[in-house]
């Protein structure tokens, strides 16, 4: 079994600048895609959740780049955990170019999310869902 949760993306033309690689500000965009597809596929009880008090805040994010990426570039963003506390969750990012010469690590970064509820405007720290914790633990 994989020790990472995979969202595979085809790069568009839309997220090139001029020159022709990927803005930065898309690899932050794919880790919140990839986390979102996480809740989808493996943990849809916090998705309701969600829908009543829980709030995941991001505190921060991060990236590293490698190599660039092109327009239709294949690519794998494997998310993975690398600590969880008890009102807070890290994820660790691996972007790695598929093509036909194999897999080639382009990117890697991270992302730390607290758990918060209550309405917005007096949210407290919360412990991390028990569903979340448990759908996160094949990922560590």
């Amino acid at each position: 079994m994989t020790k990472y949760y995979e969202y595979r993306h085809t790069v568009g033309f839309e997220e090139t600048n001029m020159v022709g690689n990927v803005y930065y500000v898309n690899y932050l965009r794919w880790q919140g895609r990839c986390r979102e597809m996480f809740l989808k596929d493996r943990a849809p009880a916090v998705l309701e959740d969600l829908q009543q008090d829980l709030k995941l805040f991001t505190l921060k994010v991060d990236c590293e780049f490698f190599a660039e990426l092109a327009a239709f570039d294949d690519l794998s963003i494997r998310m993975r955990l690398t600590e969880l506390a008890q009102t807070q969750v890290q994820f660790g990012f691996d972007y790695v170019r598929l093509d036909e010469n194999g897999e080639t690590l382009v990117a890697r970064g991270s992302q730390r999310v607290a758990c918060m509820r209550g309405p917005n405007t007096r949210t407290t720290p919360a412990r991390v869902p028990e569903a979340l914790a448990k759908a996160l633990q094949p990922y560590a």
